[in-house]
């Protein structure tokens, strides 16, 4: 067939033919570079991320799945040793069988919740609703389920065997430590105690977990940071059931070192025992006992009362008495002597002293008549008066013997002046007060210690709208009123009258002395201070006169601060020994005491005498 006999017609279609009048366009390189761009870019996205998976995250990815095979647990590290000044052990620590939830299995084996459930309450005697509610309650920070709960601190024989025969994966029973007190009421005021950790401690220390005690009160609570032990580590391997194929240990558990004390343990003892033994003879409960040594700053006794064992609260048993100590209307877990707030009575006498003579308000041997009120003329109305009582006739008396006698009268007009003697006035005293510590924190490493309160004039006008008057100077001059500090303020002013002036950082770990106020240039003021101290007990007139016949020379005040609208009354007694070499100073408080600073002075005597004779002579 010849080409030009093809019927063009006829080799194309209809839709073909009608096409022929439609002009080709190129559609050029563009469109191609953009979908090879596109491509490109996802391409070096996919595998960027492949590669950042693959390598950079490698570790974490393969941490993660290691972590659904391997379970790394804690074992327990015991606390630090806490000694005496003689390195007698006061808290230590005892090995326990404890009792843990594992939260992950109790929620991967829905068919042990109820076995698990029935244990808690039949051989732990915990109630299931309680410790169900514990683990769902968000503020516990439980949510993650990696770490058990720890259900009881301290298992009997009895109770470990029966949770071990069960056999079952949610409850483990393991080896811990709890803290132990040789004499738990002696030093519950001194050391606290420890219980586990709560949200708000695991919120404060990120670094801690449920399984771990800290403490408390006291010195273990101060110092828990130093107490804490270095728990050791054990990796669980398992399969992808769960099962356990095997464990290593990473590392052993390791105690910190003890931690040393300035305390005495035999003289807290005797101390604790007499102060009880003399509030139960009064049919009182509340009172104070602290002794330090004034060259240092050492506390060498504290005793609180009421006390309490502070046993119970690592004891799971003891859960009434736990509830009896932290409700008690008494008051036992706190802290009187660095946290309580008491007018000082004539306590406050000697610091006054110093004050008055060294601005030279008044000699040593100026003479002030008592004759056992001071009467002050109304200034709008001349024949009225206010009468300012003293506690009783005192005649004539010069600074030594108005301290041994603690006169009122003559304190009053020091310090407020009267007559022809201006007084020190409420700024002065202000001054002084502040000199020998009151007003601020002395520095005690304790936890919870109470600053203190120094009135002053803006303070009563801000808070009663009324003026200072005379009278309010009056009041603070004698250790009444609203002047408040605490009894480890009360005792370091006085170890510094005892050393000559320095006030000293009251401690009670060992450690270097640090003063916190040098006032050794007042020195006369301060001897002759001391002469009035000593006065006290060698004048027949003295307040602390039955210490006269101690074996060894000594210092003392008393004082008695009226309370609650002058219908109740604590005693104060404040005393050092021996007189050229101070070696101990103490202080005792007796609450609504029946006979004053009567009620406190023999146990002033009693604890001097016991220290010298088993510890100085």
């Amino acid at each position: 067939m010849n080409r030009n006999d093809i019927d063009f017609e006829e080799s194309l279609s209809e839709d073909w033919s009608k096409d022929l009048d439609v002009v080709e366009i190129t559609i050029g390189k563009s469109p191609m570079l953009w979908l090879t761009l596109a491509i490109s870019i996802i391409g070096i996205l996919t595998g960027g991320r492949l590669l950042y998976l693959g390598i950079l995250e490698n570790g974490v990815y393969s941490a993660k799945a290691g972590a659904n095979l391997n379970v790394v647990k804690s074992i327990s590290a015991p606390r630090g040793i806490i000694l005496d000044r003689y390195g007698k052990v006061i808290a230590d620590n005892r090995a326990v069988f404890r009792a843990l939830l594992d939260i992950r299995e109790f929620i991967r084996n829905k068919d042990l919740d109820v076995p698990t459930l029935e244990a808690i309450q039949n051989i732990l005697n915990l109630d299931p609703d309680q410790v169900l509610s514990f683990i769902q309650d968000p503020k516990n920070s439980l949510s993650d389920y990696t770490l058990p709960v720890v259900l009881s601190p301290d298992l009997t024989q009895e109770q470990v065997l029966k949770l071990k025969s069960l056999g079952l994966k949610t409850l483990i029973v393991e080896n811990g430590y709890l803290r132990s007190y040789p004499m738990g009421r002696e030093f519950a005021s001194i050391l606290g105690y420890t219980s586990l950790t709560s949200a708000d401690d695991l919120k404060a220390n990120p670094s801690l977990t449920n399984e771990d005690f800290v403490g408390k009160a006291g010195l273990e609570a101060y110092y828990d940071s130093e107490l804490q032990g270095k728990p050791g580590k054990i990796v669980q391997f398992r399969n992808a059931r769960g099962e356990i194929l095997g464990e290593t240990q990473k590392s052993n558990p390791e105690a910190p070192p003890p931690l040393r004390t300035s305390i005495d343990s035999e003289f807290q003892k005797y101390f604790y025992d007499r102060l009880s033994q003399a509030l139960r003879s009064l049919g009182r409960t509340t009172g104070v006992g602290m002794a330090m040594n004034p060259e240092t700053g050492e506390i060498l006794s504290m005793v609180n009362l009421p006390s309490y064992d502070n046993n119970i609260f690592t004891e799971a048993a003891k859960t009434d008495e736990r509830q009896n100590v932290v409700t008690s209307e008494l008051r036992p877990l706190f802290n009187r002597a660095v946290s309580g707030a008491y007018s000082p009575g004539s306590t406050i006498k000697p610091l006054v002293g110093v004050a008055a003579l060294t601005e030279g308000i008044i000699s040593s041997t100026r003479t002030i008549f008592s004759p056992g009120y001071l009467d002050i003329p109304n200034p709008y109305d001349s024949s009225k008066t206010t009468r300012y009582l003293d506690w009783r006739y005192q005649g004539s008396v010069d600074m030594s013997s108005a301290i041994a006698q603690s006169s009122d009268v003559y304190f009053y007009e020091v310090g407020g002046g009267w007559a022809d003697i201006k007084g020190l006035g409420i700024s002065r005293l202000l001054i002084w007060w502040k000199k020998f510590g009151m007003g601020e924190k002395s520095g005690i490493d304790f936890p919870g210690e109470y600053k203190g309160f120094l009135p002053d004039p803006d303070w009563k006008q801000r808070y009663f709208k009324t003026p200072w008057l005379l009278g309010d100077t009056f009041n603070v001059s004698i250790g009444q009123g609203d002047l408040q500090i605490t009894p480890v303020q009360l005792l370091n002013y006085i170890s510094a009258i005892a050393n000559g002036g320095k006030l000293y950082e009251p401690h009670i770990k060992i450690k270097d002395p640090k003063v916190n106020h040098d006032l050794s240039q007042y020195l006369p003021a301060i001897q002759e201070v001391q002469k009035g101290m000593r006065e006290a007990v060698t004048s027949k007139l003295g307040t602390a006169n039955s210490l006269s016949d101690l074996s060894f020379p000594t210092a003392a005040k008393t004082g008695s601060a009226q309370i609650q609208n002058n219908t109740k009354e604590n005693a104060f007694f404040v005393g050092y020994a021996p007189l050229d070499n101070p070696q101990i100073a103490i202080l005792i408080l007796v609450e609504h005491a029946k006979e004053g600073s009567l009620n406190a002075v023999p146990v002033g005597k009693d604890v001097l005498r016991w220290y010298y004779e088993n510890r100085i002579k």
